[in-house]
């Protein structure tokens, strides 16, 4: 069961278009299991360089980047804007704006 929600999970961070974002909780439900957010951060952790994930297009709920800015914040944001995302005085992305949600296919 674990491996066909990471593959899922792999499959909903690759679909996130450019210039778009998803969060930790919607990649979650895309791949089956709304609760799991904290399983999308393990996967994004474990998984982004061996299958050339798009990790900078999750953030969290609040349309916030969840690293800290000298492990990789930074750099997530920088890539973001180079995509036309737009972050706001206080460092949030308007998700009505930016934010993607594909409907999980239910097999």
């Amino acid at each position: 069961m674990q491996a066909a929600f990471t593959r899922k999970t792999i499959d909903a961070i690759l679909a996130i278009p450019r210039g778009k974002v998803s969060t930790y909780g919607d990649v979650a439900a895309m791949a089956g299991n709304r609760r799991a957010a904290r399983q999308v951060a393990r996967v994004l952790h474990s998984c982004s360089r061996t299958e050339g994930l798009p990790w900078h297009r999750v953030v969290n709920r609040e349309g916030r980047i969840s690293l800290d800015p000298m492990q990789g914040g930074d750099l997530q944001k920088q890539l973001l804007k180079d995509e036309g995302v737009e972050f706001d005085r206080s460092g949030r992305i308007d998700l009505t704006l930016y934010g993607w949600f594909r409907a999980p296919v239910i097999p």
